[in-house]
This record gives structure tokens, C-alpha cells and sequence, in this order.
């Protein structure tokens, strides 16, 4: 299949070499400023995206992300912070990347060329019909992800994906497609800039908007996250004071320790009353 892959066109700026610092920074902050924008215009496919994940988790699934370089790169970061942020059990929100876990810092050399390793790598965690996989390429024609969406739709599992380029290969293959186009890079092909910045915001989307509608946000506040430093505990402690109307700095601190989490702490306070 051939497409044009806007996010390989030459840059519309010329001689980088020659510009000064102020002028570099400058024009990639004008390039960055145009990213929201598609993602704005992607907004329909996003929710209906995160709609059929919403779905899936409440029934017991859960999501993976799979990409290779940068693209798995963030897949693998929004996973990560899953867990803390709102207390969710590891293993359910995963991210893979080509290459395996080397390949997070260092690249691993045609990792992604293959057809049939993403869906090896899916099958290790015995994913079926009630999980969701998101396949991230900015280029949307890694063979890696674009294989393993396959298998996966021949086995009724859904999917989706996030891509920047569009009518890709990675877009038909899956069946709930995110294109942000957001054009040529600064540097010409290096889709770590602009395409990498709307698959980072796509994805903070994706997990924000269904952590809150599976319940593990309450007002505006991150009551599930884990105590993992002083700040956090320092950010739950105040989170009980306004929750509960407490003066007592101490007295919330103590609860927030002896239940592990705001709303544990919250829901034993209201019912001891």
C-alpha cells in the first residue's frame, strides 16, 4: 500500500545549521504551537477510542500500548505512571516496545521490522477479547505494530491506534484509528519532535479521560495515587484536611498512613463518625 508520509517531508525551514540559537528555539516553539490544533481535530476518534477502553476495563480487561523507538518509548512511559498517579494495580495498563527492554534507552538494530514479533510479545501476557492494544507509530507502517494489530483483530481483540500520517497502513489495520497530522518536522524525518509531542498528548487523553470514568479520580483530585515520597504524602495529607474539613495537619498524615490512600483514608474517617 502507498501513502504519502507527510511526517518524512522535507522541512519548512531551510539551513539550521546557519540559524542562531534564538532563531532554532524560536521556530520549533512556532512548529509545537501548531500540534494541539490536530489534536484537536482528532478529538472524535479519540473518544470514540477511549469510550470501547472504558468498556473493557469496567468488564475486567486491560490496555497495552506497542510501538517501537519513540513511539514505544511513550507508550511504555504513560503505562508507568499508571500505577502511581492512580493507584492501579501493575499489569494493567503495559507498554512494549521493539526490541524489548534494552531498546527503552538504547536502539535496537530492525527490532521493528518484523511482522510477527509484536504479536509474541502480546501473546506472553495471554491477551484476549477483553483487552485493548493501541498501536503507536508515527509513521503508521512499522511492521512490528501493524502485524500484531492483525493478529489481533483475527482474534476479536480491539484496537487501536495513534499515528500521524494519514490513510497509513497502521490506520486501516486497526479499528479504532487516531490520526494527528501534524506535517514535516523541524528536522526533517525526526519524529521525536512534533509527532512525538501529539502522541504524548494523545496518550495523556486516552489515560486521563478513562482513569476518571473508571472511577479513581473523585472532584478534580488523584485520591488512589500510591505514597511513594514525601510529597505525595504531603499532597494526600492536605487533600484529607480540605476533604474532611480537618485543621489537624498530623491527625490526616496519621490517617493517610494507616489506610494507604486518600479515599481509603476518607471512606474509614466517614464511617467511623
Amino acid at each position: 500500500m502507498s501513502f504519502e508520509k507527510v511526517t518524512e517531508q522535507t522541512s519548512n525551514y531551510r539551513h539550521l545549521d546557519k540559524m542562531s540559537v534564538e532563531a532554532i528555539l524560536h521556530n520549533i516553539n512556532a512548529e509545537d504551537k501548531t500540534v494541539p490544533l490536530a489534536v484537536e481535530k482528532a478529538i472524535p476518534q479519540i473518544e470514540k477510542l477511549v469510550t470501547i477502553i472504558i468498556d473493557k476495563m469496567l468488564a475486567g480487561g486491560r490496555l497495552f500500548y506497542m510501538g517501537a523507538g519513540t513511539s514505544g518509548r511513550l507508550g511504555i512511559l504513560d503505562a508507568s505512571e499508571i500505577p502511581p498517579t492512580y493507584g492501579m494495580p501493575y499489569g494493567l495498563v503495559i507498554g512494549l516496545i521493539a526490541g524489548g527492554e534494552q531498546a527503552i534507552q538504547k536502539a535496537v538494530e530492525k527490532a521493528e521490522d518484523s511482522t510477527a514479533q509484536g504479536w509474541e510479545d502480546l501473546s506472553e501476557h495471554h491477551i484476549d477479547e477483553n483487552d485493548v492494544v493501541i498501536g503507536i507509530a508515527a509513521s503508521g507502517s512499522t511492521p512490528y505494530v501493524i502485524g500484531a494489530l492483525d493478529e489481533c483483530r483475527k482474534r476479536g481483540i480491539v484496537t487501536g491506534c495513534i499515528t500521524c500520517n494519514a490513510g497509513s497502513p497502521l490506520a486501516a489495520a486497526a479499528e479504532y484509528p487516531v490520526e494527528v497530522v501534524v506535517g514535516p518536522e523541524f528536522v526533517t524525518g525526526s519524529t521525536r519532535m512534533k509527532s512525538g509531542t501529539a502522541q504524548k498528548l494523545v496518550l495523556n487523553m486516552i489515560s486521563t479521560a478513562v482513569m476518571i470514568q473508571i472511577g479513581r479520580v473523585e472532584d478534580n483530585k488523584m485520591v488512589n495515587m500510591q505514597l511513594t515520597n514525601d510529597k505525595l504524602v504531603d499532597r494526600g495529607t492536605r487533600m484529607i484536611m480540605e476533604r474532611l474539613s480537618l485543621t489537624d495537619y498530623e491527625k490526616a498524615k496519621t490517617l493517610l498512613l494507616q489506610y494507604g490512600s486518600v479515599k481509603k483514608a476518607v471512606d474509614a474517617f466517614l464511617i467511623s463518625r
